[in-house]
């Protein structure tokens, strides 16, 4: 029997998230191993807005982001399900989007292991499609490209003219992003913060004496996606990348990357992680060949 969660389930829900984790870790061992996982369904049960259901061998907890940008939204977090039988999952979301869909709420994400086939499965059969995913690398030495630096304050007119082609390109075809409002003040602002803290990592690369990427990394504390279960304590964040159209193709993006690993290991980071649209043709290419897994999946169903 299928019934409103409370907090009497959180026990049992830890259990189950307890055995989701387990097989998730064998899958990739770089993911936080001492996590409290009661601690995480309670959290994921004490979210503003948050409700869901439960049963014997499962549950699903969902929560709505305030962010206009999203819209009237559900959001499943990394600690919001687990079930015994994946096919579960299918009946509790059910019973769960019912009431959602009675409330408005149409824009419906969750967050499931990459590695657990029958899981991802049972998401994709409920009409969930693929929408961003979380990588993961090792963080070896490696030497210091020619042509990258760290960026200085002299480089911020560079910068911010470069930082809106990612937003661009984000809007083409296939991923067909909302267009950002960033002013340019608002950008150098946060160039210059970024050159203000003392653990963030502004790496540029120079073709023919002209700035033509910007990779940044930075803690993972600074994440806003990379919580929870998808947080390995003390990782390095590659926060953002951008490329100059013109220099696609020179290696620059490569040479970045090998930079901010470089730049990372400086610092005693052993794990990387970042995050991409898988609509994203040349995201989703580049990133799984610098050595980054899919660790986890979002997945999105919008219901018109």
């Amino acid at each position: 029997m299928i019934r409103p969660f409370t907090d009497a389930d959180v026990d049992a829900a830890a259990e189950l998230l307890a055995e989701r984790h387990q097989r998730h870790l064998e899958a990739e061992p770089l993911l936080p191993r001492d996590v409290d996982l009661r601690a995480e369904v309670r959290n994921a049960f004490g979210m503003d807005s948050a409700n869901g259901v439960a049963a014997y061998g499962g549950y699903l907890l969902g929560f709505s982001r305030p962010e206009p940008a999203w819209g009237p939204n559900v959001w499943i977090e990394t600690a919001g399900h687990a079930a015994h039988d994946s096919e579960l999952i299918r009946d509790l979301y059910a019973e769960a989007a019912a009431c959602w869909i009675e409330r408005g709420l149409k824009a419906h994400h969750v967050l499931v292991p990459a590695t657990d086939a029958s899981l991802v499965d049972a998401w994709f059969r409920l009409g969930f499609g693929a929408q961003q995913a979380h990588g993961i690398a090792d963080v070896r030495e490696t030497a210091w490209p020619a042509g990258t630096r760290v960026a200085e304050e002299g480089d911020v007119d560079a910068l911010a003219e470069l930082a809106p082609y990612l937003n661009r390109h984000q809007q083409l075809a296939p991923v067909f992003g909302p267009a950002a409002h960033w002013t340019d003040e608002e950008l150098r602002a946060d160039i210059l913060d970024d050159f203000a803290r003392g653990d963030v990592g502004s790496i540029v690369a120079e073709l023919h004496g002209r700035i033509v990427g910007n990779f940044v990394v930075a803690p993972i504390d600074l994440a806003s996606m990379h919580t929870g279960l998808a947080r390995p304590p003390g990782a390095a964040y590659l926060a953002f990348a951008v490329t100059h159209p013109d220099a696609r193709g020179s290696g620059a993006g490569v040479a970045l990357t090998q930079a901010t690993f470089a730049w990372a290991h400086e610092r005693g980071y052993r794990t990387m992680v970042t995050d991409w649209r898988v609509t994203n043709l040349l995201s989703s290419r580049f990133w799984p060949r610098r050595g980054f897994r899919t660790s986890f999946l979002r997945l999105h169903r919008l219901i018109a």
